[in-house]
């Protein structure tokens, strides 16, 4: 299996000294470079193309936010994860709406920090309860909603309905009886379709229109 080639963006270099050390010991990850704030990160995305950007949020110059929110519009699927010492859900959430796929916790052992991150990048990551409380928030339920036209086939929405749940890939397989590898590539399709970044997204779309009005 050939690595994700990894772009640490981090103002403290000590920081980006740490997040070396833990993924130089593991095969999967190859470090192309690294920058000091969100303007370097995009013109080093621009030069390297990175499949994975370790963001930090806050930063000088241009934020983790700023630049999460160009780096996706411009280059789409270049996966941004963002590393902060702080679980403040409503920075997260912001970069999550932006495109970013997840995020990590700088203080959590190297061990559990890698897991995750190699699961961001197999698109394996359900979302977080907090995250799913906030989408709850931006679109109350007892908001009357219709539900629109879709371009997803009836087990695309199955599957949308799930993510939007909050469930794993292996939980979906579960429900509905098919293969993970059936559900990454449905997952793939619909994120193709709507044109879409992660699942947070994913989630606020199936609510904002009205799909979780139906019953999966």
């Amino acid at each position: 299996m050939q690595a994700f080639r990894i772009l640490i963006v981090d103002d403290h270099a000590h920081a980006r000294e740490g997040i070396r050390e833990i993924l130089e010991d593991y095969e999967d990850f190859q470090i192309i470079g690294e920058a000091k704030n969100g303007q370097e990160a995009i013109n080093l995305t621009e030069e390297l193309m990175p499949d994975i950007i370790l963001m930090d949020i806050q930063m000088p110059v241009m934020d983790g936010l700023q630049a999460t929110k160009r780096i996706k519009l411009k280059f789409p699927y270049v996966k941004i994860v963002m590393i902060t010492v702080s679980d403040d859900i409503t920075d997260l959430f912001d970069a999550l709406k932006k495109g970013a796929q997840g995020y990590l916790l700088k203080n959590i052992v190297s061990e559990t920090w890698v897991e995750h991150l190699r699961a961001f990048a197999l698109d394996e990551v359900p979302m977080s309860k907090e995250i799913a409380f906030q989408i709850l928030k931006e679109f109350p339920q007892n908001q009357e909603r219709t539900e629109k036209k879709t371009p997803l086939s009836s087990r695309e929405l199955e599957v949308l309905r799930l993510v939007a749940k909050g469930l794993s890939n292996r939980e979906i397989s579960e429900n509905l009886f098919i293969s993970e590898h059936t559900v990454k590539s449905h997952l793939k399709n619909i994120l193709g379709k709507l044109h879409l970044d992660n699942r947070v997204q994913l989630a606020s779309y199936a609510f904002q229109q009205g799909l979780m009005n139906e019953q999966t």
